[in-house]
């Protein structure tokens, strides 16, 4: 948990250029699209997967696709059997095929991590480098290197911690952007409206962290998409003593889904057109969106608990989101279907496909 606070802080102070970087890798693949229907969903799929290469690991996509594409298999998987009952012993015995699949994959992925991590160490070895790098992997390696047993960290929890960053920093950030481009294509007075922020704030410059904080506009559509189409669709939590709920007593030992889709289209809580895009809801701020009911609103998970790459994926997707409409206008194609469906996040079932105008010829 340290290390991906480490990791977040850092984020915000150094990661700013390689954002840059990758979001005009992705222009630049869109310029002889002008015009013609693009599928977003898959393009920030490879956006985001770049970002988390470049500013985490060290590498690009290219050379994490083999992981991306494991971790996206394994997600299905795990999506796919979290509801199934599990009979203790009986999976000792006898395992099912999703289960073989899913232990395969496991072991892919810790080889790959392990690939990684020799990689590093070598080149200290060898003297290429003096240091196992000031990235993210390079605080995982440094720890899993040290000499004091208490500051140590496992093999399984390098790669758990591994396994965390590629997914949260990719396919939660991936889902948030597609939702919110989807948004802003029918929305067409909202997209206006952050397209000014934007030209106000930056001009036809790359963002910059201090604007960046200024994007009050940008912040309530990111907000009223995560209340809309939140990348979690639930907060998994393990119940550590027993617990009174109200009337509902929960006992040691159990998991627990908190459904936020439930809080986050309540009626009661955020009035008769809770289910309508919206963002002036949060024209003052969370706390007097949801009439100050801190459980009303948690896309990015409640308490001391809370997601520690809030941070990485809210400025992310402020470059990209500035960044592109800085260049385009975004209208929804008639090709799209919408048909939202949980695979640990909100995916489009369909992808999202939409056309984009250039704003100066």
């Amino acid at each position: 948990m340290l290390l991906l606070l480490n990791f977040g802080g850092l984020f915000g102070q150094n990661m700013t250029p390689a954002i840059i970087v990758s979001v005009e890798t992705m222009l630049e693949r869109w310029k002889g699209q002008e015009g013609k229907e693009i599928e977003v969903y898959n393009e920030f799929r490879l956006l985001t997967s770049e970002v988390i290469s470049r500013t985490a690991f060290g590498s690009n996509y290219l050379e994490g696709e083999k992981i991306f594409a494991m971790l996206n298999k394994l997600t299905i998987l795990v999506s796919q059997n979290i509801s199934k009952t599990k009979i203790p012993f009986i999976n000792k015995l006898w395992k099912s095929v999703e289960m073989l699949e899913s232990e395969k994959l496991e072991k892919g992925i810790q080889d790959y991590v392990m690939e990684m991590i020799k990689k590093r160490e070598d080149k200290v070895v060898s003297g290429e480098a003096d240091s196992f790098g000031n990235d993210f992997l390079g605080l995982l390696v440094n720890a899993y290197n040290d000499l004091d047993d208490k500051n140590r960290v496992s093999l399984e929890d390098l790669v758990g911690e591994c396994k965390t960053i590629y997914f949260a920093g990719q396919e939660t950030v991936n889902s948030l952007l597609a939702w919110i481009v989807l948004h802003l294509a029918i929305h067409g007075d909202w997209q206006e409206k952050a397209r000014r922020e934007v030209i106000d704030i930056f001009g036809n410059q790359n963002p910059h962290l201090e604007g960046i904080a200024k994007l009050k506009i940008m912040t309530m559509i990111i907000n009223e998409t995560l209340r809309l189409y939140g990348p979690s669709n639930g907060l998994p939590r393990t119940v550590a003593r027993e617990v009174q709920l109200g009337k509902l007593v929960l006992p040691a030992n159990i998991d627990v889904l908190s459904l936020n889709i439930g809080l986050h289209r309540d009626p009661h809580l955020w009035g008769d057109d809770v289910h309508l895009f919206k963002p002036e809801r949060f024209a003052e701020g969370i706390a007097k969106a949801t009439n100050y009911t801190a459980a009303a609103f948690f896309p990015f998970g409640f308490g001391p608990r809370s997601c520690v790459g809030m941070t990485l994926a809210t400025i992310e997707t402020k470059i990209a989101l500035s960044m592109i409409l800085q260049r385009y206008t975004i209208t929804i194609s008639p090709a799209y279907v919408h048909s939202p469906i949980p695979i640990l996040t909100i995916r489009p079932r369909h992808g999202i496909q939409i056309i984009l105008e250039p704003l100066h010829s």
